[in-house]
């Protein structure tokens, strides 16, 4: 690049080009005059970043004019290629690239070609690291202190990230980088997941041009929630054996291609965070294969392993001591010999998720490596967003909504029916607590626990070929997700904005780790020297080597349902010499309370700084907090023809209160058969459909139970015992709740045309939380079936004039509704 010297742009004197610059606009030629690498400097402070003049001649004849292109925005010389990825719910002993029993290559390889860190840190919950990864802020700056489903009306807690705050897939986009997102967005708040939008929430709206993905905190990998930009989308039809970990690589891979033939030159940018390994736990069947029998020893002996494994790679020190396991967790031997051998399968099918999850990020990486592209690319890996998940509870669930609605230990001989199928389409599981705590090796504690490094420490991998020579080496500097913006802008010449769009940015917060690739500083003392936790009350400090944090006052996986402390007083404090004590063994609180009284003081000062105040451990219960919504309010809704893809959070809730479903249709000649309404599907939920001409209400029952109102007795032997005729016809389901309080029962009458088609009284109901990712569908039915008495897509083939749904009050009290919430939150986190 020139320097210091003026230039012409298509044959007009434009500006002055200066040795170094964070951007340049490049002049696209296209037989134009002028040089075909003639720049023009901008200095980058404002993006997008205004139009230039027009520089070529008007003149009356276009014979005696000069044509002009506008120029386009490119990324300085020699910027690398982007792809940061991350995993989902794996704490440092997951991997075994960081001591683990599950094999990682694709991690090892990017270990191997760089470095490998064992101080980096996450929020201790994954949409709150999330926001920090992508902007370089901390998480209450975001407006994430905790996931969108809890947001309350608090600067750190809205869930709102506001657009003084830019992403990086903003920043890097408006300087010339192609952006994209593969998996897992739960940065959208959950109030804004409708058609309705509005969309500068979602992944367009924050920088990146292309998003094929999933919203929410999680999705059935058989049959995900899925889209492609903002647009619901069903990629498995037709595709026995489809998994969405499989489907994510395949169109991360295609789209790099597809850039890397329209523009070879453009460097790209891959924010690629896939689902696994957070629940459901649903690899292909080959990679639970892999692992059996390999956790019959139980989690006491895998910690204890994986403990020498991290020891003998040297990503903990000689000296790192054992944290003990909380005494609320039986002892291995303890456990019956179906116990045992159910809690093997959970660890089994976990793992073999783990692995297929690295595997398939291996593709992307060898996609990279085939065009050519790997020796400019700089790949990020961090090994989880926050700590194994507790939220499988002591016993690990086949149904993972069992445990959000308050059944945490489901029957021994239900759980082993689903030992073969453990994992598959048939399953939405999760694993006993007893692995999650193994797999957080050698810390204390769990995902949702941020005063503890089981909850936050992750492993990362960091290669850039010719730019990280020392690879293979280890680094052990103090960082954490907000130093990764920084570390980007640094390594690829890209400063950060003064405005975006025209309003002025406020300060990114974390620090570059661009210094550690110097295998001059590999000693070097970290340049984040303060940095702050906090998650629902569970709070920490750390500030040059020392670390004050809070004990918990509960275990996660109690679902949050003992009794709160006083947020302010009722916390005990720990404190930790890290520099000789790597993970949170020794506390020293009671030998150093003037350090820990420091401590305690600088916490307050940062949470002031960062909008964690005011201090809340009211956790799950947040959700009672009043929210923008589209339906807040609403009692009666109605709906005409076929509508499919409304999110949970739009449709009617029909759990603990009385409701009537009225369905007006047009049979026409022949027969009608198909779905009607349907929320849910296989693992919970309701439907009320026409099979073979004839009414049907069925209510799952957390695939527990299924109950049927259907006819065949009674007053309507002429109407059930034959289809609808052709015509118009009413269809009521009428369901009376034996409230108040959560999962009681009722009774549900079923009339077609006037006339009882059915009555059922059934003894208990779903109490708190129906379905988790499937939609609300009107006409059609896209996602799992209810029943196994029809087939999907289950389209109506009649006509559905009117439906509508009438609630009445909910039954729940004050502290129903505090659980209903919490149960909601434990699911979505």
């Amino acid at each position: 690049m020139k320097s210091t010297k003026q230039i012409l742009i298509g044959g007009m004197l434009a500006a002055t080009v200066m040795a170094i610059a964070p951007s340049v606009w490049a002049q696209q030629i296209n037989g134009t005059p002028g040089s075909p690498d003639a720049t023009v400097t901008i200095d980058g402070k404002q993006i997008p970043p205004p139009p230039l003049p027009f520089g070529g001649v008007i003149k009356e004849a276009a014979t005696d004019s000069k044509p002009y292109w506008p120029p386009r925005v490119v990324p300085p010389k020699g910027a690398p290629n982007i792809l940061l990825i991350m995993t989902d719910d794996q704490s440092y002993g997951v991997s075994g690239t960081f001591g683990g029993v599950i094999p990682t290559p694709a991690l090892d390889r990017i270990a191997k070609a760089g470095l490998r860190y064992t101080q980096f840190h996450s929020t201790a919950l994954c949409s709150p690291t999330r926001a920090a990864l992508i902007t370089g802020r901390n998480h209450h700056s975001m407006g994430f202190g905790v996931i969108s489903e809890l947001s309350t009306g608090y600067p750190g807690y809205d869930s709102v990230m506001s657009p003084e705050k830019a992403s990086i897939g903003t920043i890097l986009r408006d300087n010339g980088y192609a952006t994209s997102w593969f998996g897992k967005n739960h940065n959208t708040p959950a109030f804004q997941l409708s058609a309705s939008g509005p969309y500068d929430q979602w992944p367009s709206g924050m920088g990146f041009e292309y998003f094929y993905g999933f919203m929410g905190g999680e999705t059935d990998q058989w049959t995900p929630f899925l889209f492609r930009d903002h647009t619901q989308i069903f990629p498995w039809i037709g595709k026995p054996g489809y998994n969405l970990t499989t489907d994510l690589a395949d169109e991360a891979i295609k789209h790099m291609r597809d850039l890397n033939a329209a523009a070879p030159d453009q460097p790209f940018f891959v924010y690629y965070v896939p689902g696994g390994t957070h629940s459901p736990h649903q690899p292909k069947p080959e990679w639970i294969t892999k692992f059996k029998g390999k956790f019959d020893m139980g989690y006491e002996k895998l910690r204890d392993v994986i403990f020498a494994n991290q020891k003998k790679l040297g990503v903990i020190p000689e000296t790192t001591q054992l944290t003990p396991l909380p005494p609320q967790l039986p002892k291995w031997d303890s456990l019956s010999f179906l116990h045992k051998k159910l809690y093997a399968r959970e660890a089994e099918v976990f793992a073999g998720y783990a692995a297929y999850t690295d595997n398939e990020i291996g593709r992307v990486l060898q996609a990279v490596e085939d065009m050519g592209k790997l020796d400019n690319t700089l790949i990020i890996y961090i090994c989880g967003d926050n700590g194994t998940s507790p939220e499988g509870t002591l016993y690990g669930a086949f149904n993972q909504l069992t445990a959000y609605n308050g059944i945490l230990d489901a029957p021994e001989a239900l759980q082993m029916l689903h030992y073969e199928d453990w994992g598959s389409d048939k399953t939405y599981p999760h694993m006993s607590v007893g692995w999650s705590l193994a797999f957080d090796t050698p810390f204390q504690w769990t995902k949702q626990v941020a005063s503890h490094f089981g909850g936050t420490r992750q492993g990362l991998a960091i290669s850039w070929p010719g730019h990280i020579k020392d690879v293979g080496a280890i680094r052990t500097q103090f960082h954490h997700v907000i130093d990764i913006v920084p570390t980007l802008l640094e390594v690829t010449g890209v400063q950060a904005p003064d405005t975006v769009n025209g309003i002025k940015q406020l300060p990114i917060e974390g620090v570059s780790m661009a210094y550690t690739f110097d295998q001059a500083n590999a000693k070097a003392p970290s340049k984040r020297d303060t940095q702050y936790f906090e998650m629902a009350g569970n709070r920490g400090i750390y500030h040059d080597g020392w670390m004050a944090n809070t004990t918990p006052f509960a275990p996660p996986w109690d679902l949050a349902t003992g009794k709160l402390p006083d947020v302010v007083n009722g916390y005990k404090w720990e404190l930790y010499n890290l520099n000789e004590d790597f993970s949170q063994f020794n506390n020293l609180a009671d030998k150093m309370p003037d350090k820990l009284k420091e401590m305690q003081a600088l916490f307050l000062t940062e949470a002031a700084k960062y909008q964690v105040l005011p201090l809340d451990n009211t956790a799950f219960s947040r959700l009672q907090t009043a929210r923008p919504s589209a339906i807040a309010g609403r009692t009666v809704f109605t709906y005409t023809g076929e509508n499919s893809g409304i999110p949970l959070g739009n449709a009617p809730d029909i759990l603990d209160k009385d409701y009537t479903i009225t369905a007006e249709i047009t049979v026409p000649k022949g027969e009608a058969e198909g779905m009607i309404v349907t929320l849910g599907g296989r693992f919970g939920g309701y439907g009320l459909y026409l099979l073979k001409g004839k009414p049907v209400f069925c209510y799952n029952f957390l695939d527990l139970e299924r109950f049927r109102w259907e006819g065949g007795l009674g007053l309507a032997r002429d109407i059930l015992g034959s289809a609808l005729k052709p015509g118009k016809h009413t269809l009521v389901f009428d369901f009376k709740y034996d409230g108040p309080g959560p999962a009681k029962g009722g009774t549900g009458v079923f009339t077609v045309d006037g006339k009882e088609l059915a009555k059922k009284t059934i003894k208990h109901t779903i109490p708190l939380m129906m379905t988790i990712d499937e939609t609300f569908d009107i006409g059609v039915d896209t996602r799992t079936a209810v029943d196994s008495s029809y087939t999907l897509p289950f389209r109506f083939t009649g006509t559905i004039d009117k439906l509508t749904f009438k609630l009445g009050p909910s039954q729940l009290s004050a502290a129903d509704k505090k659980a209903v919430e919490e149960a909601y939150a434990k699911a979505n986190d």
